[in-house]
């Protein structure tokens, strides 16, 4: 019973300081790639940092890469019949060389877990490959040379399913243990988002994030962004209630979250297409000169906004 309470003290401990720790983004990182699944594919949450970095800093130039990949795991475990047998899920193990020598970060922020538990109830072995997955995958990015910040998988609405709901809340604890058992850095969004998901419900019984229980809607990957932020020192963040209270103290800011939206749209598929993906029925992303180009002429827009131009 001694043990069980101390463990119970200890993920109170977690979750009672996973707003408190910042990381600030040392001056010589230039490019910073996102890595993830599904979620971070959709990159609504991405757009958002990148465009708040952008109007927050504007003589700062940060290249924000979005090459997460859509199913995909960093455990290798992948779902009897997964998308009707027509493919099982990627596995990171795959593709991070590639992705790494080609877009050769400065620091790479990895968001996984939502399918690495492929929707089963907890088991424990799933639980180990889900572990090994993330070190392989911390050991990999400090080998390359880059630096890494982890992010704690979005909430499974419990709604959906309790039993999967748990065995995010046990991978999230987990891999905020590695801040103190191995000194990782690591941003938490999942317990803020689950916080945020039960005091939504009780005055509005009917709140959800995604209509799938996973894939969040704009006011998640708005939780999601700017836990981030916060997490990165912009402190101020925390008085935003929602998107657009987040960029109008800006000028034109939600004119230039716009564009940056559309960017990362074309970059996206760009670069999953130039690193050279497997998944099956992705969008054929630009050759990357022509979507430089394409970029270069949205961050031209983006600066005569700024009024640097």
């Amino acid at each position: 019973m001694r043990h069980i309470f101390y463990i119970g003290l200890m993920l109170t401990c977690f979750h009672i300081c996973g707003t408190s720790q910042i990381y600030s983004i040392p001056q010589n990182v230039k490019k910073v790639v996102f890595l993830g699944n599904s979620i971070t594919y959709m990159g609504l949450y991405v757009s958002y940092i990148d465009a708040y970095l952008t109007v927050r800093y504007p003589g700062r130039k940060l290249d924000i890469i979005n090459v997460a990949l859509p199913s995909e795991t960093v455990s290798g475990l992948s779902e009897p019949n997964h998308a009707d047998g027509k493919f099982p899920r990627p596995d990171l193990h795959e593709r991070l060389a590639r992705v790494l020598t080609k877009t050769k970060p400065d620091l790479v922020f990895a968001c996984y877990g939502m399918n690495d538990g492929i929707f089963l109830p907890y088991d424990e072995e799933r639980f180990r490959k889900y572990k090994e997955g993330i070190v392989w995958l911390h050991d990999q990015i400090l080998k390359s040379g880059a630096a890494i910040i982890h992010v704690t998988p979005p909430v499974f609405d419990n709604r959906k399913g309790e039993a999967y709901s748990n065995v995010l809340d046990i991978y999230s604890d987990w891999l905020l243990s590695c801040r103190y058992v191995f000194g990782w850095k690591v941003i938490d969004i999942h317990w803020p988002m689950k916080k945020y998901l039960e005091d939504r419900r009780s005055s509005d019984s009917t709140f959800i994030y995604a209509k799938d229980g996973v894939h969040p809607d704009e006011t998640g990957h708005f939780i999601m962004a700017r836990q981030i932020l916060q997490c990165l020192g912009e402190s101020e963040v925390s008085k935003a209630k929602d998107l657009n209270s987040l960029f109008c103290p800006f000028l034109k800011g939600n004119e230039i979250l716009t564009l940056v939206e559309k960017r990362q749209a074309i970059m996206k598929d760009a670069w999953l297409t130039f690193t050279e993906h497997k998944r099956p029925g992705m969008n054929i992303g630009l050759a990357m000169p022509e979507a430089r180009l394409k970029a270069e002429e949205i961050d031209k827009q983006i600066r005569e906004k700024m009024g640097s131009e």
